[in-house]
């Protein structure tokens, strides 16, 4: 069969095999000469009605005819449609980011997910480029919790958010006995959850940048550590889990990464951290296993723990945590999750997992829960 390349073309053929004229054609299917002329010329579209009909009076399959008319529309459209270099552009960065969350939080000053233009002016100013094509939120410029598993669009923006607050943030000077210095001071912190406040403070005066941000849905973030410069680590927290005991063991996580000069050369983004289940249970980056042990080891000294365990377990008592509490001057809170890990019960003593994040933000730098951070717009 010829290479037909409008459905016209076959007609026209199966006129000729049969002798008819168009008027004939016109006559057999009652239509107007004129619609069967366009057809032939290709002016005319095959409608799914008249296929059938042509299939009826020629035999051929209703498809073929169909087939050639999608064909061929779709030529003519290829032509007529000029292409868009930045609608693939556009298409990824409305497709993938939190557009609407990001307008809510203040972070794009725009009405809504349809004032394109104020939200592509938006962004540019919120990734500080000059043209919607410099945007990359590709998941290249972070190394997570778990190996091999990049950053989403919407932790990419978080991680964006948090940077552009840190660079403005005015801080001491870091030093390589810096973040011992802060580790130090911060333990002295543990048996009161009031003493929190302290944390903003002590990590400025080490010369450590820390923002609170608060976290984008699905983003599941519970920290971050890099750097600005070799000089100047930062340390994001989202507090989605309010509790004392995580953010005790993911301020000191992140701390471990800045005093062993981790992500310098990537971001170290951990999401889903969720105390130290992850460093047995999943396959995670050495940066992180070392992190997590140091982490464990500040909020309760692992040795105590596994005696106490050891000595106390299966009854645990109010007596006995708030005794061992006060003999480690630890707080019961850090205490009881840690006890949680360890031995799976986490039914007993949550009334001691007090909420932390009204005790720390208003002394941090903070964004989030109904508050936009001022950053300069670029």
């Amino acid at each position: 069969m010829p290479n037909y390349t409008t459905p016209g073309q076959l007609i026209s053929d199966l006129l000729k095999e049969r002798g008819w004229t168009q008027k004939a054609l016109a006559v057999v299917m009652d239509r107007d000469e004129s619609t069967v002329n366009k057809w032939l010329a290709g002016k005319g579209a095959i409608t799914v009605e008249t296929a059938l009909v042509l299939e009826e009076i020629f035999k051929v399959p209703a498809d073929k005819f169909l087939e050639l008319q999608r064909s061929y529309d779709l030529a003519v459209a290829r032509l007529s449609i000029k292409p868009d270099p930045n609608r693939a552009t556009r298409a990824t960065l409305f497709g993938d980011l939190p557009i609407t969350d990001m307008i809510k939080r203040g972070w794009i000053d725009a009405k809504s997910i349809r004032d394109t233009q104020n939200i592509q002016s938006g962004l540019m100013r919120f990734f500080k480029v000059n043209s919607i094509d410099d945007i990359e939120i590709m998941p290249h410029a972070a190394k997570k919790t778990k190996v091999n598993e990049p950053a989403s669009p919407s932790q990419l923006a978080w991680l964006h958010r948090v940077k552009s607050i840190a660079s403005e943030m005015l801080v001491s000077r870091f030093t390589e006995a810096s973040a011992n210095v802060a580790i130090g001071k911060l333990s002295n912190l543990l048996f009161s959850a009031e003493e929190a406040r302290n944390v903003p403070r002590i990590l400025a005066e080490c010369g450590v940048r820390f923002v609170i941000c608060e976290t984008l849905p699905s983003a599941k973030i519970d920290g971050v550590c890099f750097w600005l410069d070799e000089r100047s680590p930062v340390i994001g927290m989202t507090l989605r889990h309010n509790r004392i005991d995580n953010f005790w063991f993911v301020l000191r996580h992140e701390l471990e990464h800045v005093r062993r000069r981790h992500g310098i050369s990537s971001v170290m983004l951990d999401a889903e951290l969720e105390g130290d289940r992850a460093s047995e249970s999943e396959a995670i980056a050495e940066e992180e296993r070392v992190a997590n042990i140091a982490a464990a080891e500040f909020c309760v000294p692992q040795k105590l723990l596994t005696a106490f365990i050891r000595k106390k377990a299966p009854l645990f008592s109010e007596r006995d945590l708030r005794g061992f509490s006060r003999s480690t001057r630890v707080h019961p809170g850090l205490i009881a999750g840690q006890l949680h890990h360890k031995t799976g019960d986490y039914s007993r003593f949550r009334n001691h997992l007090v909420p932390i994040r009204d005790i720390v933000t208003p002394s941090s730098v903070t964004d989030g829960w109904g508050d936009v951070y001022p950053v300069e717009k670029g």
